[in-house]
């Protein structure tokens, strides 16, 4: 016999980051009211890693997605590989030199993350797909992105073509 029901821990499960944060900061508050500069600097330490985890862990889960699209995707030492019946493939971090993300087709999956490589053809990852939500760590790794931007673009109701990250050319040393 389970004490929670099953959607309540589904829910709580995916919240689960921002609860542990805002525990985290809650600790914090509990010890800097302890009395004290050395209390109230450790609780202040505490507050701030638990907003600066919570505000990343908001961004993550405005990012999750549901993974009801098609195909599985993974993401191991900056490669990204997605495996579909009908369509798939690698791209690797260090070739992507544009990111976009477009509304799929009509009727379709819904949005597609189009990775755009140098010198091979474009990858289209659906947003739904299963294992996505690790894209989000892949992501931040790339040079200049603006990670608000990204999870604001996936959490629209209505999404539209839009290129979120480009990669600036590199100038050659001779």
């Amino acid at each position: 016999m389970t004490l929670i029901r099953p959607e309540l821990r589904a829910r709580l499960y995916h919240w689960r980051e921002v609860i542990i944060a805002a525990a985290i900061m809650a600790l914090g508050a509990w010890i800097a009211g302890g009395g004290g500069p050395l209390l109230l600097g450790i609780g202040v330490l505490l507050v701030l890693t638990g907003l600066a985890l919570g505000i990343n862990a908001w961004r993550r889960l405005r990012f999750a997605s549901d993974g009801q699209a098609p195909g599985v995707v993974q993401v191991v030492e900056g490669q990204i590989a997605y495996f579909a019946p009908e369509q798939g493939g690698f791209a690797a971090l260090d070739d992507l030199a544009e990111l976009r993300l477009e509304p799929g087709p009509p009727g379709g999956v819904g949005p597609v993350w189009v990775l755009e490589q140098t010198g091979a053809e474009a990858l289209r990852i659906p947003v739904a797909a299963s294992g996505a939500d690790q894209l989000f760590d892949a992501f931040a790794s790339l040079p200049g992105i603006d990670m608000n931007a990204l999870s604001a673009a996936v959490a629209e109701q209505v999404p539209r073509a839009r290129v979120l990250w480009r990669r600036h050319r590199r100038t050659a040393l001779t």
